[in-house]
């Protein structure tokens, strides 16, 4: 991975995708929300994985929105997190949760890449997957119901914050440089599309949009959301780089490993507030 942030070569007009085909791509790959895609190529998938935070931004809010109607109804702070845990698996398919048990057992097996990516493409799901899901599942909804416990605002936020910066690790994992482990699938069409200085452009525009979402309940607040979006993609950057050097490149599995590890982050550092 090289640390240059140039911009690759201009793509020629032929080859650009207008913003409305980057979010049906974005949104078509990363929900199950309704968006014809109409162009599956390296320009659309370049458009669409820049704007894959706007698709967390859709799946927060109906997430936040499920767990504020729970507590408004007489729910517990337990059953508000839960079912906001539970939105966006129903709004991917499971397939974030999917690669993140496919990629521990990846990386818990002792095998070369090449069979570590074929222990990941198989169906089952092994013992350190099965861990890892179930794990990862019970610290998101223990940070969430901790959050909510203080306050619905804070845990709604908290909901939006955590979908955003999951989609926001896809932009980073698809930027410039960033190869995939195989020729074919979801890994290949999206690694390294991303331009460097356009994914750093787009993580800037999260993190100060989420900063000035929080304002209103404090400058407390408004720090501890940019510690969380920040520490979730210092610690996706960190898994991406094991992946990268384990396998050779990432792959769908790694996308949804990345989307999981950055989300559960950043609820645990808003439930430490």
């Amino acid at each position: 991975m090289t640390d240059s942030f140039d911009d690759p070569p201009p793509v020629p007009p032929s080859e650009r995708a207008s913003l409305a085909d980057g979010l049906r791509f974005a949104f078509g790959t990363l929900t199950v929300l309704p968006a014809r895609v109409t162009r599956w190529d390296r320009p659309a998938a370049r458009t669409g994985m820049a704007c894959a935070p706007l698709a967390g931004l859709a799946v927060g809010l109906l997430a936040a929105a499920a767990g504020a109607l729970l507590l408004v109804a007489g729910g517990g702070p337990l059953l508000a997190a839960a079912v906001t845990v539970a939105v966006p698996a129903a709004l991917t398919r499971g397939l974030h949760l999917d690669g993140l048990a496919d990629t521990a057992d990846g990386l818990g097996s002792a095998k070369p890449a090449e069979d570590a990516l074929r222990i990941m493409k198989q169906s089952d799901i092994g013992p350190f997957g099965v861990v890892t899901l179930l794990l990862v599942l019970l610290i998101q909804a223990a940070a969430l119901a901790d959050v909510y416990a203080d306050s619905w605002v804070r845990g709604a936020l908290a909901a939006v914050l955590a979908a955003v910066t999951a989609r926001l690790a896809l932009t980073l994992a698809c930027r410039d440089g960033v190869p995939a482990a195989r020729p074919e699938g979801l890994g290949a069409a999206v690694a390294g599309v991303v331009p460097r200085r356009r994914a750093a452009v787009v993580t800037a525009l999260t993190l100060a949009a989420a900063t000035a979402a929080a304002l209103p309940l404090g400058l407390p607040a408004a720090a501890r959301t940019a510690l969380a979006l920040c520490a979730a993609l210092s610690a996706a950057q960190l898994l991406l780089r094991r992946c990268v050097r384990r396998f050779g490149g990432v792959t769908g599995d790694v996308f949804g490993a990345l989307a999981e590890v950055a989300a559960t982050t950043t609820l645990v550092v808003l439930a430490l507030g």
